[in-house]
């Protein structure tokens, strides 16, 4: 018999506490990458740092939360989603109390949105809550083949196809190098979601 502690954790406290986790996870990131930006003047040096920095919070957004569910069915999967959004939330609230009041974005952060400084929130929710979904499905699917489950396995394939927008786009100046490496780890990782998703009908 399968013990419940080890397959598909999805008590509220459990999914607030796992997703304050991510939440955090994630903010360190930002500052991390905000500090690089402040730090090192703009060039090749300073944009590697950040996807550098880019690509490690993508892996945590993405399959923390499905290690904390520890996803192997559909419960599994909805909790790893349901901690995604909640890390997002917690985010936010750091952003709000922390990070704005230093201004700690530059000024084009928010030009971006016609100067408001809540654009970029419901998108975060949305893709949060989104590479959490994948990351549940990516690891319920290796689960049942009986594959390895660890992160660093699992996060193989996303952060080669991370490599992949960087060395396509990134690179050759179409994208700036950070977001040519998420762009790259988020249709890798959804294309590895619908794979498992057609093995299962």
């Amino acid at each position: 018999m399968t013990s419940a502690t080890t397959v598909d954790r999805s008590e509220f406290r459990h999914v607030l506490f796992s997703g304050t986790i991510v939440g955090a996870v994630t903010a360190a990131a930002v500052i991390i990458y905000l500090v690089i930006s402040r730090l090192l003047p703009a060039g090749i040096v300073e944009a590697l740092l950040q996807t550098i920095v880019v690509i490690a919070a993508a892996v945590a957004a993405t399959f923390l939360p499905a290690f904390f569910a520890t996803s192997r069915t559909v419960q599994g999967v909805a909790s790893a989603a349901a901690i995604g959004l909640w890390g997002t939330i917690v985010f936010m609230a750091i952003d709000i109390i922390l990070l704005r009041p230093f201004k700690a974005y530059p000024w084009t952060w928010d030009a971006v949105g016609g100067g408001s400084t809540w654009w970029y929130l419901p998108i975060w929710w949305m893709l949060g809550t989104l590479v959490a979904w994948m990351g549940g499905i990516v690891t319920a699917g290796r689960a049942a083949r009986g594959g390895n489950t660890a992160i660093q396995s699992l996060a193989i394939s996303p952060v080669a196809g991370a490599l992949g927008g960087v060395l396509g786009l990134g690179l050759s100046g179409v994208v700036y190098l950070p977001a040519a490496a998420g762009v790259g780890f988020v249709v890798t990782l959804i294309v590895f979601a619908i794979i498992v998703i057609s093995r299962k009908r």
